[in-house]
């Protein structure tokens, strides 16, 4: 799944395309995604001119003033800028048409969303109640301890809960954990705040060096522009069971958790570090 730098490489590569600019056509070739796309959303934004495009953990946030589009990319989405007379693939679900050029959604599993939020879009159900960004100025290792207090779920679900942190996915929260030295399973409750603190560092450096890297190659994702993302060369854990650590060549472990591959090294991640 696009997890958070897949996402905001796809909002930078499109904003440039399409901010400011009106939209004069939406074409809907299969509206069942995960839910159906709005019938008369073509009639609600037909003439009216795109504000800011900006990114929600993982959703794309499109605002037209009246409202915004709020588009999800699901299992394997992505949202690429065309020349509208491109001719439509199987799995292309979506344009959005603005004068010369289009962005197209190609969702192969059509788990992904476009839903119609009138007014602030930080009021839709999918939105509303989510923890705070890992990039931005509310998240550090501060909130992690305070909201970690008495859990005794393990560290990765903690980090990977949407309502104590947005958008650290699978990948990241077992790259995170690595640079921090954490084991996956450590209890949440029973990390101090130092550790924390320095966890909450290697989650924004991590995803920090995702985006500067374009994402993942996850399956078929790509960015807006059409290009595949690299940081999964630079993967200390992930994806890397029976391979050497990086750091101390002990081969990494994989294990499932809460059904989630979780990949750590066992001599650099001990509990209790």
């Amino acid at each position: 799944m696009p997890e958070l730098p897949e996402v905001e490489t796809t909002c930078r590569g499109v904003r440039p395309h399409v901010e400011g600019r009106v939209l004069t056509a939406l074409t809907v070739r299969n509206p069942r995604l995960r839910q159906p796309v709005p019938p008369t959303l073509h009639e609600t934004l037909r003439g009216c001119r795109l504000g800011r495009v900006s990114r929600r953990a993982k959703y794309l946030l499109f605002d037209f003033g009246a409202g915004s589009v709020i588009v999800h990319l699901g299992m394997s989405g992505s949202l690429r800028v065309i020349d509208p007379a491109e001719p439509a693939g199987v799995h292309d679900h979506v344009d959005f048409v603005f004068g010369d050029r289009a962005l197209r959604l190609r969702d192969p599993r059509r788990f992904g969303l476009v839903v119609w939020q009138p007014g602030a879009a930080e009021l839709h159900p999918l939105l509303a109640g989510l923890g705070p960004e890992p990039l931005g100025e509310h998240f550090d290792g501060d909130w992690l301890h305070r909201v970690s207090r008495g859990l005794r779920a393990p560290v990765k679900h903690v980090l990977m809960d949407g309502k104590r942190v947005v958008g650290v996915g699978n990948i990241y929260a077992s790259e995170s954990l690595f640079r921090a030295r954490i084991h996956p399973l450590e209890p949440a409750g029973r990390i101090g705040l130092q550790r924390y603190r320095r966890l909450a560092g290697e989650v924004r450096a991590t995803l920090a060096a995702a985006i500067e890297a374009g994402g993942s190659t996850l399956r078929d994702f790509v960015g807006g522009d059409g290009q595949p993302g690299y940081f999964q060369q630079q993967y200390f854990v992930y994806g890397r069971d029976e391979q050497a650590c990086r750091v101390c060549a002990t081969p990494i472990l994989r294990i499932v958790s809460a059904q989630r591959a979780t990949f750590y090294c066992p001599q650099c991640q001990r509990r209790g570090r």
